[in-house]
């Protein structure tokens, strides 16, 4: 779907899909706006003929024939009341689908500056008010339109000046709606926003209420959601006051209406000019006025907030995603694993660059250490390599292929990442170990699990590999939650694995236990190793010295240690 075009063309496009139960909606709709329409006709020709002459079989006929109307109006309301609200939901199911697929597309960058409680509200709460919209927004417009339409050409044959009356107000009431409109509209657009402040800091709470807790914040987080609390609060009152604007001055407007009617119909009433049943029925219609204003009023409420989630939509679905394949992009199947920087530069922004003249040669099957301060740029190289990033300048390739001339997905297959972060989902063990294997038998997971030394762990639990690990695998030791990390590894396979300082937060016997789970999923592999504890990359084929200024230094253990450069004034600082 081309997201360039106009706000509503994206919002009418999907309806496409479920057309045909739109169709019959609004058929439905058409049916009861007649329905409404012919009732006080009915009523007129009643008061004014049958009952006068005691036409009484004319009469009881039009009566029966409005009964089955009054029966189908039902069933179409049914109709209308429930199908109507199903398509409604099936339009925000696909937007809320899309809006996923889209974020599942987006780069790292975008994540990076933007909190998840608020990307939440982009796919849930943004949308909870589409249903409505895209159900009773053309609904209401439509029957409003067609029962003002009929009204009026119905007021024209009992008295055209009462006619004029109306054509008169309406207007009026119109201006009023499209004036409180604007102030609602900014209103709801500021309700969105603090819904979004308010998701984002309650996930951000929720998610650190260990820490909140170890430090004894609890007071400190009360105080900090109190005030995007009553930010929220604020907003929805200050769309409260404006909605009570706008609909007391169209409830005063259609109060001011029908008092005129009667007002001028008494009149001719008194004069000779109108009898009381025309008063009747055309009081009946001023109803029929009514009724068609408070659904326009109805549709611009619900046309206004149904809006502005969907233009926060919008402002998701029109992020530029990650880039798209080149044209003559390659698949690999297996890549051998000779990765080469040739004068690399990148930034996360144009004002501060990060790497600059970046030049490494990695060879297949090759254990290549990355070392130095923090904040060097050694995670950045390594994100560089599946094009979690994309380079600035320079060019990065894999077996002699530039990667931008790799599928992503391709490329992406070809890559193990291991992170001392490790990221668990909130399911059980063997769906976790399986998420890098999605089809993986549990005869696989069983044995990535046994390579990865977490097998006998496992056991010991209540319920085995189907156990739960807790939101973020909290259950898990830290030992436990990296073992499980390096069994996904396992299980994917990768030729090329990046060990991202995967051990530099546990303590010294978990990490000698878990290096050796290390030294045999790099067997055969190219590896490379971000290392905190330089003691673990000695045995490296390579290491590299990476500073602000680029890679100070390339060469082995002993090679840099001879040199006594950057790499020996780590290692000396670190044994003291």
């Amino acid at each position: 779907m081309d997201f360039s075009k106009h706000p509503l063309k994206i919002f009418f496009a999907y309806y496409k899909p479920h057309w045909h139960l739109f169709a019959a909606d609004m058929a439905c709709a058409v049916f009861m706006a007649a329905i409404d329409v012919a009732f006080p006709m009915f009523s007129r020709y009643a008061l004014n003929t049958l009952i006068p002459n005691h036409e009484l079989r004319l009469f009881l006929t039009l009566v029966a024939v409005l009964l089955a109307g009054f029966c189908i109006h039902k069933g179409c309301n049914w109709f209308v009341a429930y199908w109507g609200h199903v398509f409604g939901n099936r339009v925000e199911q696909d937007m809320r689908r899309d809006v996923f697929d889209h974020l599942e597309k987006l780069p790292f960058s975008f994540y990076d500056t933007h909190r998840t409680g608020k990307i939440m509200s982009r796919a849930t709460t943004d949308l909870f008010e589409i249903t409505e919209l895209a159900h009773h927004g053309p609904e209401d417009f439509t029957v409003a339109i067609l029962n003002l339409i009929g009204a009026f050409i119905m007021m024209l044959h009992i008295r055209w000046e009462l006619a004029l009356v109306v054509i008169v107000v309406l207007p009026i009431m119109i201006a009023i709606g499209i004036v409180s409109r604007r102030n609602l509209s900014k209103a709801s657009v500021k309700v969105k926003e603090t819904t979004a402040e308010v998701n984002a800091g309650l996930e951000s709470s929720i998610s650190g209420i260990r820490v909140t807790k170890g430090f004894n914040n609890e007071e400190f987080e009360r105080g900090r959601f109190a005030v995007y609390n009553k930010q929220y609060s604020d907003a929805k009152q200050m769309r409260f006051k404006y909605m009570a604007n706008f609909f007391t001055n169209i409830e005063f407007c259609n109060n001011l209406l029908s008092l005129t009617v009667l007002a001028v119909g008494g009149y001719f009433i008194m004069k000779g000019k109108m009898t009381l049943p025309d008063l009747v029925a055309a009081n009946l219609f001023v109803a029929g006025f009514v009724a068609p204003v408070k659904k326009l009023n109805n549709f611009v409420e619900q046309f206004v907030t149904g809006m502005a989630g969907f233009n926060r939509f919008l402002e998701i679905m029109r992020t530029e995603p990650e880039p798209e394949d080149a044209p003559d992009a390659v698949e690999i199947l297996s890549a051998r694993g000779n990765i080469s920087f040739k004068n690399v530069s990148f930034s996360y922004t144009s004002d501060f660059p990060i790497l600059s003249g970046v030049n490494l040669d990695i060879r297949a099957g090759e254990k290549f250490a990355l070392v130095g301060a923090s904040g060097g740029g050694k995670s950045t190289i390594c994100n560089l390599i599946p094009r979690f990033y994309e380079i600035t300048g320079g060019e990065i390739s894999l077996d002699g292929i530039d990667i931008k001339r790799i599928k992503k997905s391709s490329l992406r297959a070809q890559i193990g990442i291991v992170q001392q972060d490790v990221f668990l989902f909130a399911g059980t063990i063997r769906e976790n170990i399986a998420y890098g294997k999605p089809n993986a038998t549990d005869a696989e997971i069983e044995q990535a699990a046994r390579r990865a030394e977490i097998h006998d762990d496992i056991m010991k639990m209540p319920n085995g590999y189907d156990s739960v690990v807790g939101e973020r695998g909290i259950k898990l030791s830290g030992g436990q939650k990296q073992r499980v990390s390096i069994a996904r590894c396992f299980l994917k396979n990768p030729p090329i694995l990046i060990l991202d300082e995967a051990t530099s937060a546990l303590d010294t016997a978990t990490e000698i236990k878990i290096q050796h789970s290390f030294d045999e999923l790099a067997k055969g592999r190219t590896t490379l190793v971000i290392a905190h504890r330089l003691s673990t990359i000695k045995n490296a084929d390579k290491i590299a010295v990476v500073t602000d200024h680029g890679i100070a230094e390339q060469g082995t253990h002993d090679e840099l240690m001879a040199k006594q450069g950057e790499y020996y004034k780590l290692r000396t600082v670190q044994e003291e």
